[in-house]
């Protein structure tokens, strides 16, 4: 029998795939800065591959890839008709993957979403309605395609997690809601972070966490300070690059590091982060770190590969198909340990 979100949450961690934007765009199948999830409907063969490589690494819960994948993003791309069934395909291929555990054994969760609209504006009841109508349908169709879940997240607004959190309750799903303050680090309706997390759990959501816009330096301090401050389970999803106290979220984020060709548009977010990675040690300590606080969620947003749900998994103590391929050092011809490298070379290694 298939244990769902609070039975396996009760038990210990559990791995969350997300953050598909970026591998997405990089594998050649998604528009950067449009970021539309098309590829569900034109290459879907690469979206369940993408769904099986994150599994390997140790996901727990497929989430349908519907990001950005809503009403009003639809109409930007003047591809409105397509908004049903992209939903349902994306949908479908996450239940696919769900249901076919690699060795077998018990099935994954699937997870529905919906997220940050970029339309709500406070004291607007126009964009609000049409809020509330867009993430009726997602959960919907999510519903209908067999869903365990629905995360909502990448909130800016403390009142629009309030609305998606509402939605997702009347599905009778699990609701898991998570926060994406911007650098101002307070929500764009004036609460604070933590009193929006205390405000989720009051209302009644299974879990509430951050996701997404911070790197581990300026998202842990706020996770810990929501742990203290609540008690349902929490998720923590943060990005895999170094955000800092001067800037804490990728927006604005500088290359100090020599770059001699910057991006036309003036940024490195969307598609000149590359050199401000965190390595996969930064990764896997911040997850030991947030496992030690009790936060039993985790998972990684933009910018996650499956190497980097791999170091969340094996972070809190748990192998997975790809540990067996994790890095074997021991070996390599000039700085292995292994009695046939050759000692010319290991010799050589501090001045290659």
């Amino acid at each position: 029998m298939k244990r769902q979100l609070i039975e396996r949450l009760d038990a210990g961690p559990v791995i969350c795939e997300e953050g598909f934007l970026f591998e997405v765009e990089k594998r050649g199948y998604l528009a950067s800065g449009e970021f539309v999830p098309m590829v569900a409907l034109e290459h879907p063969e690469a979206l369940e591959n993408l769904h099986k490589d994150f599994q390997h690494a140790g996901s727990d819960i497929v989430q349908a890839f519907t990001y950005n994948g809503h009403r009003e993003k639809m109409r930007v791309i003047n591809k409105e008709e397509l908004l049903e069934p992209l939903n349902r395909a994306a949908l479908k291929i996450a239940k696919k993957v769900a249901d076919s555990p690699i060795g077998g054994g018990e099935p994954n969760l699937m997870s529905g979403n919906i997220s940050n609209s970029n339309i709500w504006e406070q004291d607007n009841k126009g964009s609000q309605l049409e809020v509330e109508r867009m993430f009726n349908e997602m959960v919907e169709w999510a519903v209908d395609e067999g869903a365990d879940l629905i995360m909502g997240e990448t909130f800016y607004y403390a009142e629009e997690a309030y609305k998606a959190l509402e939605i997702i309750q009347k599905s009778g799903l699990p609701a898991v809601i998570n926060i994406a303050p911007m650098g101002e680090n307070i929500m764009r309706d004036g609460i604070s972070i933590v009193d929006t997390c205390k405000e989720l759990e009051q209302r009644g959501a299974d879990v509430v966490g951050m996701n997404c816009f911070r790197g581990p330096a300026t998202m842990l301090p706020y996770l810990k300070e929501i742990r203290e401050a609540i008690s349902c389970h929490m998720a923590a999803l943060p990005l895999p690059f170094r955000t800092t106290e001067e800037h804490p979220t990728f927006f604005n984020l500088p290359d100090n590091n020599g770059c001699t060709c910057h991006a036309p548009h003036g940024r490195t977010f969307p598609t000149a982060l590359d050199p401000l990675y965190c390595n996969r040690y930064e990764m896997r300590a911040f997850f030991e770190e947030v496992n030690k606080i009790g936060i039993k969620l985790l998972g990684v947003c933009c910018g996650a590969t499956p190497m980097h749900q791999r170091e969340v998994a094996e972070a809190v103590g748990l192998t997975v198909p790809a540990s067996k391929y994790r890095e074997k050092m021991e070996n390599h011809f000039m700085y292995g340990t292994n009695e046939r490298t050759a000692k010319h070379m290991q010799d050589y290694g501090d001045n290659a």
